[in-house]
């Protein structure tokens, strides 16, 4: 089976990418250096937080879309309760 999809050249450090190998999912990250004139490319894996170098002549790389940022709505402020009446 010959290994189809991004080649080296199309990287971009920042890109987002995952790398198949026979249907499975092995890495997925973003590109952080990029070797064009050696066919090779790192990235920061998602999963483990380490640097991988990554062949893309072993592996299918596709490229993600970055996951949505999700920005926190700040909560909108409660009244002060009413002080409760003494006798």
């Amino acid at each position: 089976m010959e290994a189809q999809g991004v080649r080296t050249a199309q990287l971009r450090v920042g890109d987002q990418i995952e790398a198949w190998h026979r249907g499975r999912l092995f890495h997925k990250g973003k590109v952080t250096g990029v070797v064009t004139a050696l066919e090779l490319f790192w990235i920061l894996d998602a999963r483990t937080g380490t640097r991988k170098l990554l062949d893309p002549e072993a592996l299918e790389i596709r490229h993600v879309d970055p996951a949505p940022v999700q920005l926190e709505v700040p909560a909108k402020p409660q009244p002060p309760a009413a002080p409760l009446a003494t006798a």
